[in-house]
């Protein structure tokens, strides 16, 4: 059997909501006095569990609790969970880029981590100069990065700005050089955030044949993703976080089922809303307050088998009078996010008034889509398509939309494809 090569023993993180630090001074002095007489901690026996759906009085909030588990050499490990479940913080945790409130890390090996754009570089140095400097980090010799160098710049395909300061370089030009040094100064732990979701579509491809490459090697990969394809492709084990907890540990496609079925209610809440007018540029006119798949029996899922028709419920509220309302909706690609079929289709041509409720329905006849995940995009606007008001998709917690074979004999459309959709209007 493998060794274990990472553990996580009873780790949890604590945050003082609105502060930087521990928090006042009288905190701290509190602190030291109940340390200095052996006495525990007092602000870690409080503090909500992390649900950002709910609003808490409560100044202390636990972003991880009492996780534990360990990774043996060669494992690729998922790390899953909605927006806000502790993921990013319990990488930053493994990866030594922060401390836990409590518990501790026992790691065998170099770990090279890639868990926000830009993370780990100089930006006033050269990408280059970078490279050599994140070699040496890891402990490597000039010698040994040198033997890389010519590798890691073709992968990143950033070679005519190699010598030009990475404070010039684009996100999507951070994150390619980023991965291609974590992925070739041959760490013995890889650990991989959301992060490349910023490339595009062919950068997307290669990097996940490299985590596969490292994997095939020996080596162990954390990997933290919304992308359920990309996860049930390339990890054999997966860690579902829910509210900073872990919920489930088995194999991957188990907490994946797991995790689409946290979206059994409400995929939108109140604590999104600025989020994703912020991030879509919409004018938040009308607001998306609810999106629901469902099957034809009335069950709330996102799992579909081919031959069932696939059915969305959408709830609005007009925040700002429009003249009318249209609808759009895209499925893609989950990897490349290419997209695979979309429609539009007015959905009130008058216009409609502040504190309107407007609630319609769009269905997909059974046996239109292939077997797969498939990620979701909807949005509203105008009637004259002038202005987007509310956008949803992957990124503010929907789920990917699964659809499961029911025998070996079926043919599935692929690519692009016309798909019959239906919307109906429910007032």
């Amino acid at each position: 059997m493998s060794k274990v090569v990472l553990k996580a023993i009873d780790i949890s993180k604590q945050y003082r909501l609105g502060q930087v630090g521990t928090g006042t001074i009288s905190h701290d002095l509190n602190r030291w006095w109940h340390i200095v007489r052996g006495k525990e901690d007092p602000y870690l026996l409080v503090g909500d569990a992390n649900d950002r759906s709910k609003k808490s009085n409560i100044d202390y909030v636990w972003s991880l609790k009492n996780i534990n588990f360990e990774v043996r050499q060669g494992d690729v490990l998922g790390i899953i969970g909605k927006n806000g479940a502790g993921k990013s913080t319990l990488l930053k945790i493994l990866s030594q880029v922060t401390s836990a409130t409590t518990g501790k890390v026992k790691i065998r090996g170099r770990i090279a981590a890639l868990l926000e754009v830009g993370t780990g570089f100089h930006p006033e140095l050269t990408g280059r100069e970078n490279i050599y400097l994140n070699g040496a980090i890891l402990g490597m010799t000039k010698s040994e990065i040198k033997g890389k160098f010519d590798e890691i710049v073709n992968f990143s395909g950033v070679e005519n700005y190699i010598d030009t300061p990475v404070k010039r370089y684009s996100s999507g030009m951070m994150v390619r050089l980023g991965f291609a040094v974590a992925a070739h100064l041959e760490p013995e732990i890889l650990i991989v955030d959301e992060v490349l979701a910023v490339g595009d579509a062919e950068f997307q491809k290669k990097c996940m044949g490299k985590i596969k490459n490292v994997a095939g090697e020996g080596r162990t990969v954390l990997f933290v993703s919304h992308n359920m394809q990309a996860m049930s492709s390339i990890c054999k084990t997966g860690i579902l976080l829910k509210n900073g907890l872990i919920d489930e540990i088995s194999d991957i496609n188990t907490c994946i089922k797991k995790y689409n079925g946290l979206f059994g209610e409400s995929v939108i809440g109140e604590l999104s809303i600025k989020d994703r007018l912020n991030r879509t540029q919409s004018s938040g006119n009308v607001l998306f307050t609810n999106v629901q798949a469902f099957s034809n029996t009335g069950k709330k899922t996102w799992d579909f088998a081919f031959n069932e028709d696939i059915n969305f419920d959408f709830n609005c509220e007009v925040r700002d009078s429009s003249e009318g309302l249209l609808f759009y909706m895209a499925i893609l690609e989950p990897i490349t996010t290419e997209i695979i079929t979309n429609f539009k289709e007015i959905v009130k041509k008058e216009t409609i008034l502040k504190g309107d409720k407007i609630n319609f329905s769009v269905s997909i006849p059974a046996k239109t889509l292939r077997t797969g995940q498939f990620l979701l995009y909807f949005a509203i606007g105008d009637a004259k398509h002038q202005k987007w008001f509310d956008v949803v998709d992957n990124n503010i917690n929907l789920p990917a939309l699964n659809i499961s074979a029911i025998d070996m004999d079926q043919h599935y459309n692929s690519g692009k494809v016309s798909i019959p959709y239906k919307l109906t209007v429910n007032n």
